[in-house]
């Protein structure tokens, strides 16, 4: 019996599907032995847009792409999307708080890694290189899929892919009939861990050439009850989101749509600061809640297929995005409240055109296969970024409420960049190659302070990489990626100057540069009739990261001055591992282990462990489907401990001096297709209830907790 593959297969299974059996050839290129010679290994019909830019299976795409769908989404029930990345090769999960949570890949975190939405970036001027809050403004369940690319990804996407690509693909339903027809679904969930309540209604009607479709998301999440009993207050939260989408055919070639996206959280506590952490007898703050964090998103996209002689189809996007990040913060044992308004507005216009073409290299075509085939992806890209940043200050004993004054950054400060990029791909019968080139411009500014002059970098950079997939034999697949990514300097790096806590006073540095980072890694991809596995090892070399230095000198009421200085370099390397077998038609079993290792050197060459590096993890599980309604899948989570600590994590209130503890949870998932129209589910989670902290985070993670959830089509 041929593998059976269902549409909401677990992540870390569509991750090794996504690298195992890749021919390395275009799909529309495959010939008839060629396909049977892949569906002899499996033939998975998943189709990723991230890794390549175009829509493309899955078994064509020489780089490691994982691709995560409504289906999984539906079963997790998760509060964010980057508790998706769970269990996947090469990304780890890291909560700073609820509502909050970033993805980790091959080490790397923040701004070091590229987060796209519908192809236009959700990075913006204020993303830190350190786990923040803005994935979090994205909302998981209007999602369709979710794709991540494990590496540098310099000629595509430039500034940020250093440690992967992270795009999340909001939904686009269809309609064939010439007939307006309507559809939709609800979707309900509950968690007893922290007595949550999610709740999604979305719509769609449409016909052939037009659809129009939409949605409300609602979620209500109480004090998070951890391993243990105990509650932690304050954790509560709530979001509010919505969507809409409107598509339209322009004639017989072409589309227009439109789209807007909205996400808040009125009041999110930052727990880590409310309650005391490791080394620590009382808390930083008296107050601080993110409120009000808000994502407004609106996005034109019009699409051209062509048949002319230098392009097969053309695609543009204009874009703003509008984060909110608003705060309300009082120290421990301070009078004085304040609040702070920020806000990034993100401008972006990109054009990518698609061009096949034949190579001319049949010369060079191997195992006597067809000449080679080529497409050449290459484009555009302009994005603006202004930020907004003022504070007032109250003071509680006496009332007085200050004027505006600057705020976390210089108010107007803004982030400009203009991109060309090309892409191109070879393919013959056993080889895949591609290779790409990107020129990337930033004008970064921010205007003077009372304390501090204007500062103006205008830094560009050239990047690219290249990918290899060798099929040895049948079956048996060599992969190899190279480039060199970059990140330049944001408003965050430049931003926080004039007089800051520890006696310091921060002052601009006109030379700043672009950190930088060369990543490589070499795998082997293995796959039956009945089984898969993949092994990667990877190896990043990451030069000029951005930290803060001492000048030496001081400042006439004794400040110590230090500046921002490409002082660092880091190296990480790591294993990445999956198996997935068929036991029997109904029985699948499957393991992933990851493993990650990092080491800092500073300018004076002392060396220590590099900064968040994740532990040993995985996951390991079952999948169970007992005829055609009910799915079953016991699984365990687990990491190991990380004692190897950077001096920043050790010091750090939210990771443990002594090292994070190792950890294991078991948990069953449950769902049962009672009709057509109607899914149910259970969800049982750490059912030891196993107190413990996924490494980094500042909450601990939850304990046992009972879920349940449906899926309504109308």
């Amino acid at each position: 019996m041929p593998f059976r593959f269902e549409g909401g297969i677990l992540p870390p299974l569509m991750m090794m599907s996504v690298c195992f059996s890749s021919t390395g050839i275009a799909a529309e290129q495959m010939d008839k032995e060629t396909m049977s010679a892949a569906e002899e290994i499996r033939v998975l019909e998943t189709v990723q847009v991230t890794a390549t830019r175009r829509a493309q299976s899955i078994y064509a795409v020489p780089e490691a792409v994982s691709v995560i769908d409504t289906g999984t989404i539906n079963r997790r029930a998760p509060e964010l999307l980057a508790e998706m990345l769970r269990g996947l090769p090469g990304t780890f999960f890291q909560q700073t708080t609820p509502g909050q949570g970033i993805p980790i890949i091959r080490g790397l975190k923040g701004s070091q890694v590229l987060h796209l939405v519908d192809g236009m970036r959700l990075n913006n001027a204020f993303f830190r290189n350190a786990p923040n809050q803005y994935l979090g403004l994205v909302d998981v369940y209007m999602t369709e899929t979710m794709e991540v690319v494990r590496g540098s990804a310099p000629s595509l996407y430039g500034a940020d892919a250093m440690g992967g690509v992270v795009q999340v693909l909001s939904s686009e339903p269809d309609f064939s009939s010439s007939q307006w027809q309507n559809k939709g679904r609800v979707y309900a969930s509950f968690s007893s861990a922290d007595n949550s309540i999610v709740a999604r209604l979305q719509a769609s009607g449409g016909k052939d050439g037009s659809v129009i479709s939409g949605g409300l998301t609602y979620q209500n999440h109480s004090n998070r009850r951890v391993g243990g009993g105990e509650k932690v207050t304050p954790s509560a939260y709530s979001v509010r989101a919505a969507d809409f989408k409107w598509r339209q055919t322009l004639g017989s070639n072409s589309e227009i749509m439109l789209s807007a996206q909205y996400l808040e959280q009125p009041s999110t506590p930052r727990v880590d600061e409310l309650v005391a952490g490791y080394g620590q007898d009382r808390p930083n703050s008296e107050l601080y809640e993110f409120k009000p964090n808000q994502r407004n998103f609106l996005h034109a996209r019009y699409r051209l297929e062509s048949d002319a002689t230098w392009f097969s189809r053309f695609e543009a996007h204009l874009a703003r995005q509008l984060i909110t990040d608003d705060r309300l913060t009082q120290d421990y044992s301070d009078p004085e409240i304040v609040q702070e308004f920020n806000q990034s507005k993100l401008d972006g216009l990109t054009l990518q055109f698609n061009s096949p073409w034949s190579c001319g290299l049949s010369n060079l075509s191997l195992s006597n296969s067809s000449p080679a085939y080529c497409e050449l992806v290459w484009g555009f890209e302009y994005y603006m970024d202004e930020i907004s940043s003022t504070r007032i200050r109250t003071n509680t004993n006496s009332g007085n409420r200050g004027e505006l004054s600057r705020g976390r950054f210089p108010d107007g400060s803004g982030m400009d960049s203009a991109a060309l990029y090309a892409s191109n791909d070879w393919y013959w019968d056993a080889l895949t190659v591609s290779a790409g080139l990107r020129y990337s411009w930033f004008d970064i500014f921010l205007p003077a302070g009372p304390e501090s002059p204007a500062v103006r970098l205008k830094p560009d950079d050239l990047t690219g990489d290249i990918h290899f997939n060798y099929e040895i034999k049948s079956g048996l697949h060599l992969v190899s990626n190279m480039g060199r990514g970059f990140r330049p300097p944001n408003i965050f790096d430049l931003g926080t100057l004039g007089s800051r806590p520890g006696n310091r006073f921060n002052v601009p540095n006109s030379k700043l540069k672009p950190e930088s980072v060369w990543s490589y890694d070499l795998g082997i991809k293995s796959g039956g009739s009945r089984w898969e596995a993949e092994l990667f090892l990877f190896y990043s070399d990451y030069k000029d990261k951005i930290n803060s230095r001492f000048t030496g000198d001081t400042t006439a009421d004794g400040r110590f001055i230090v500046r921002s200085d490409n002082l660092n370099r880091v190296q990480l390397w790591g294993l990445e591992s999956g198996l997935r077998y068929l036991i029997t038609d109904d029985a699948e079993f499957y393991v992933v282990i990851n493993y990650t290792q990092g080491e800092e050197k500073d300018s004076t060459d002392v060396t220590a462990p590099a900064d968040r590096i994740p532990p040993l993890n995985g996951r390991i599980g079952l999948t169970l489907t007992p005829g055609n309604s009910l799915r079953l899948e016991p699984y365990v989570d687990f990491a190991g401990a990380q004692n190897r600590l950077s001096p920043r994590d050790a010091s750090d209130p939210r990771i443990n001096p002594a090292g994070t503890p190792g950890w294991a949870t078991f948990n069953l998932l449950l769902s049962w297709q009672a009709s057509e129209s109607v899914e149910l589910g259970l969800r049982l989670e750490n059912l030891a209830d196993k107190n413990y902290r996924e490494h980094g985070s500042g909450i601990d993670a939850a304990g046992r907790n009972l879920g349940v959830w449906s899926n309504i089509l109308f």
